[in-house]
């Protein structure tokens, strides 16, 4: 059994085109027919009727010029993206190594105030000692 296709019949200026497409794709065609038809209007309103070709060749490339742009700036978003990526990575790590650093300077200070409340209950017990005597 063959493989069922949807048919679709599109008007570009003034013209009737009959268009085969997978199943279920004829809304989108029709969508994109339309879409062409209008930038086709556009150009006839522009230079005249100078011909259905010359007409749907200057439409096409000026849709082909509006996917050109939006791939640009897709890339550019893309690359974008990834230098920002990049600088979170950069970011991530120089604060995994502040942190580190404060963690180690804190330990520091409380290894540090240990020692001194040590030295002052000693020489305080030390100096009680010598009161009492």
């Amino acid at each position: 059994m063959g493989v069922v296709m949807g048919q679709v019949s599109v008007t570009l200026n003034g013209r009737t085109y009959r268009l085969e497409c997978n199943e279920g794709e004829e809304a989108h065609l029709i969508e994109l027919a339309e879409y062409l038809g209008s930038h086709v209007d556009m150009m006839r309103q522009k230079f005249g009727q100078v011909g259905d070709d010359r007409l749907i060749l200057m439409a096409s490339l000026v849709v082909a010029d509006e996917l050109w742009e939006l791939r640009r700036e897709l890339e550019e978003m893309k690359n974008t993206l990834a230098a920002a990526r990049r600088d979170k990575t950069a970011a991530d790590e120089t604060a995994r190594t502040v942190q580190s650093d404060l963690a180690a300077r804190v330990s520091a200070t409380a290894d540090r105030l240990e020692l001194l409340n040590a030295q002052f209950f000693q020489g305080g017990a030390a100096n009680d000692a010598a009161n009492r005597r």
